[in-house]
Formats: C-alpha cells, sequence, structure tokens
C-alpha cells in the first residue's frame, strides 16, 4: 500500500503556519531531528536549536514563530509542540489487529459483541458484556459482568475492569491499569477493629481518555467515580472512590487524588501531588509537583507546597527556607554581642575584674 504523502503547504493549513521555503516538499512522515530521514518532517521547540537542522536529513522541520530563517524548508507556527503533535498524528497508524475472537479468549453469555472486536488470546469477558466497533481486547484483559465498552476503545494487556463500569468511545487504557477496584472504606469499632463498608458503585469514564499503567480507579461506594472526557491520566495514578474529574484534565505520574473530591475542568496536577478528601478544586487550577492539596482551591489558581498555597507565596516561602542556617548563625553572632557587654556590665557592678 502507498503511504499517503502531504505537501508543506496543506501541512501548514492544517496547523495554521506559515511556509518558509518551497511549499511543495512532500511529506510522509514525522520523526525527530537526529532520525529524520527524506520524505519526513522534524520540529525545534525553541531558535536557539535551529543550528541541529544543518546535521539533519529531514525534508522539512517546524520551527517556533520567531524563527527568521531555517536550513530546511519550514513551517513556522505559535507553538511547534501542538503543530508537531497535530502532523504526527496525521501520519501515525497504530499497528491493528485483526477483527474476531481467539479461541483461547473466554466470553461469558449474553455479550453484545461487534463483528469489528478483535479479542486476543487469554482475554477473559464477564456475561452481558458490551464492546462497540473496533474495540480491542489483548491478551491478559479481564472484564467484568456488564461492564460496557465504546467505540475504538483500545484495552492493553493485563487491564481489568470491574463489573458493572463504563467505558466511553477512543478511551486507551494501558498496561496494568485496574478499574472499578473497591474503594477504600471502613469503619473502626471500640476494639480497633476495621469494618469493611461495601463498594457497591461503579467507574464511568468518558470518550477520548486515557489511563496510564499501574494506575487504579476504585469504584464508587455508592454511585459513580467519574473521569470527565478527554482528561488525560498518567502512569501510577490513584484515584479513590467517588471522586468526580472533568474534562481535559491533566494527572502526571504517582499523583493521588481521595475519596469525594471533585476536580473541575481543565485541572493540571504535576507529579507526586495529592488531593485529600472531600476537597473541590475549580476550574483550571494548576498545581505544582508535590503539591499537597487539603482545602478547597478557587478556579484558576496556581498552588505549590504542602500544605498548597499561592504559586507565588510559596516560591518566596521556599527561597527564605533556604536562608533558614544562615539566619540562625546572626542570630547566635547578635546574642553573643548583645550578652557579652551585659555580662561586662554586671561583673562591674558586682566588683569583678
Amino acid at each position: 500500500m502507498t503511504q499517503e504523502t502531504k505537501t508543506l503547504a496543506e501541512l501548514a493549513a492544517l496547523v495554521e503556519g506559515e511556509v518558509l521555503g518551497d511549499p511543495a516538499v512532500r511529506i510522509s512522515a514525522f520523526n525527530d531531528v537526529a532520525n529524520a530521514a527524506a520524505g519526513e518532517i522534524t520540529f525545534i521547540a525553541q531558535g536557539k536549536y535551529v543550528e541541529q537542522l544543518a546535521r539533519s536529513r529531514a525534508s522539512a522541520v517546524i520551527v517556533p514563530h520567531d524563527t527568521a530563517e531555517a536550513a530546511l524548508p519550514a513551517i513556522r507556527v505559535k507553538n511547534p509542540y501542538l503543530a508537531a503533535a497535530i502532523i504526527h498524528n496525521l501520519f501515525y497508524q497504530r499497528p491493528a489487529p485483526a477483527p474476531g475472537i481467539d479461541k483461547h479468549a473466554v466470553i461469558g453469555a449474553d455479550c453484545r459483541i461487534a463483528p469489528s472486536v478483535s479479542i486476543a488470546p487469554l482475554a477473559v469477558v464477564g456475561q452481558r458484556v458490551s464492546l462497540g466497533e473496533n474495540v480491542v481486547i489483548e491478551s491478559g484483559v479481564v472484564i467484568g459482568d456488564d461492564v460496557i465498552i465504546g467505540d475504538g476503545t483500545i484495552v492493553e494487556a493485563n487491564v481489568v475492569v470491574r463489573a458493572g463500569c463504563r467505558i466511553g468511545s477512543r478511551v486507551i487504557l494501558y498496561s496494568g491499569s485496574v478499574i472499578g477496584s473497591d474503594g477504600f472504606g471502613y469503619a473502626t469499632n471500640s476494639r480497633g477493629i476495621h469494618i469493611k463498608r461495601p463498594q457497591v458503585g461503579n467507574v464511568v469514564i468518558g470518550d477520548d481518555v486515557e489511563i496510564g499503567a499501574n494506575t487504579c480507579i476504585d469504584r464508587a461506594t455508592f454511585g459513580s467515580t467519574v473521569i470527565g472526557k478527554g482528561t488525560k491520566i498518567d502512569n501510577l495514578v490513584q484515584i479513590g472512590h467517588n471522586v468526580e474529574i472533568g474534562e481535559g484534565c491533566l494527572l502526571v505520574s504517582q499523583c493521588g487524588v481521595a475519596g469525594s473530591s471533585r476536580l473541575g475542568n481543565g485541572v493540571v496536577l504535576a507529579g507526586q501531588s495529592g488531593v485529600g478528601d472531600h476537597v473541590e478544586v475549580g476550574d483550571g487550577v494548576m498545581a505544582a509537583g508535590r503539591s499537597g492539596i487539603n482545602s478547597n482551591v478557587k478556579p484558576g489558581a496556581v498552588v505549590a507546597g504542602f500544605p498548597a498555597i499561592a504559586y507565588k507565596d510559596w516560591l518566596q516561602a521556599a527561597t527564605a527556607f533556604s536562608r533558614i542556617p544562615q539566619l540562625i548563625k546572626d542570630v547566635r553572632r547578635l546574642r553573643r554581642q548583645v550578652s557579652e557587654p551585659a555580662a561586662d556590665e554586671k561583673n562591674k557592678e558586682t566588683g569583678d575584674e
């Protein structure tokens, strides 16, 4: 099959960019500066890297809007990362397995499985499961009873989707993720014994969501744990029971969101940041890495630290913290300076020389 190509002018129109050089150059793939070959387009994020293009074998390049000239035909754009992502997606085709159910897969009773679905060996699908068009179920996946999965969703190897969960369309569940495990809910009696609270809700994941490898999303105690459409969750993230995450959020590796918290739309939690239970985080909030959010945050705020405070305040506090050792030395020195004259005066009063 002949690989599709696009002219540089067509790609520039796609990303709202400006062509520098020959607009008729044809492009068939995307690659980085070091590995790009003839017929491929690459990108640089900042103008200071423009000298790297002289050594590149690429046929064209995406450059920042303030780039005056480049060694290759170029597309000049405001956001090279965004343009690179759009063009890369245009040319990239994820390998699609052939439709069909492998004879070594286990399928429960009363399932509704579209003819275009692909189910790999050793996958287990429970009873009354519904799988939409072009769903891919890889090896080792376990899907519980009464699960619904929308069109075009990919469930990678060794994912577990527990009973009753709802997965939208074009979702990617990366290897090892667990959707719908029991929430962490216990009541403790007078003897210190922890009594488990039944977790009878489910997890609802919207369209175009990605759930990273080994991420766990707990089912609700009652009702649903909800992940809004377009949200992207990195590897090794923990989402507690009854959490509601809005649309278009980004949760980076090793984040944690405790039970019954609510994140608005467009929230960004950087790596290892955490949200306490029953906390509301407004739309557009950004939390720096290792932030600890234990109280409500207003929409649009940028926070950092533990407990999380305004980012600018945290920067001042962090700067002051680094000066504490010297401040302690200065205080001790001043104490000595104050105490020595006082001791001399006391000695004079008592006649001691």
